[in-house]
């Protein structure tokens, strides 16, 4: 079984060979939850030209978690974020992803890749003046029992802690059984150096 890792904000199951299926259908299920919350927030007060950035997790060298059948995360995040844009669009929502292909971040030569590589989308995110960022990711865990789509928010961001429990509560009407709260975090590098309301 795949599922998120304790770093990172989204806690959904890949299945065995028999279900691959139901993680299609998952997908589409979370863009929509994705949009309704984008929409929702919207419509709270936000101006209407809507700029969203979509961060895609890992990528290139960094594949993030691997699951069943030699699935990469990486994968994952960008199958999810393409589906995501295209829905966005489609809205009238302007959409920036931080990568659209299977690449690394990180600057030419740089000593530590993850580093340069968090460094360089923190700087794109920041650049771009959106109204929100989200960031996909899946997390893993060896135990079964646990599952459930999770979302964090930088502790001292009352925009973003609105976000994440808009996108929260949606995710727990889809999933009787996921208990999960949406979640303040200080120590994120992603939550901490962006400066629009940013939910993982």
């Amino acid at each position: 079984m795949y599922r998120l890792r304790e770093t990172g904000v989204l806690h959904m199951r890949f299945f065995d060979r028999k279900k691959v299926r139901l993680l299609f259908g998952f997908t589409i299920f979370l863009i929509l939850l994705i949009l309704n919350c984008v929409m929702y927030c919207n419509k709270a007060g936000m101006k209407r030209d809507l700029t969203v950035v979509i961060d895609v997790g890992h990528g290139g060298n960094d594949p993030g978690k691997i699951g069943v059948d030699n699935v990469k995360e990486k994968d994952v995040n960008l199958q999810i974020a393409l589906c995501l844009k295209a829905q966005l669009q489609a809205r009238g929502v302007k959409v920036i992803l931080t990568r659209e292909g299977d690449v690394c971040l990180a600057t030419n030569g740089a000593t530590n890749k993850k580093v340069s590589d968090m460094h360089n989308r923190v700087s794109l995110i920041n650049a771009s003046g959106a109204d929100y960022m989200i960031s996909i990711h899946q997390n893993s865990y060896q135990d079964a029992q646990i599952h459930g789509a999770q979302v964090f928010y930088y502790s001292h961001s009352e925009e973003g802690k609105r976000m994440a429990e808009v996108m929260q509560k949606a995710l727990l009407k889809a999933d009787e059984e996921n208990t999960r709260q949406a979640k303040a975090n200080d120590t994120y590098y992603l939550l901490k150096r962006t400066e629009v309301p940013t939910i993982i």
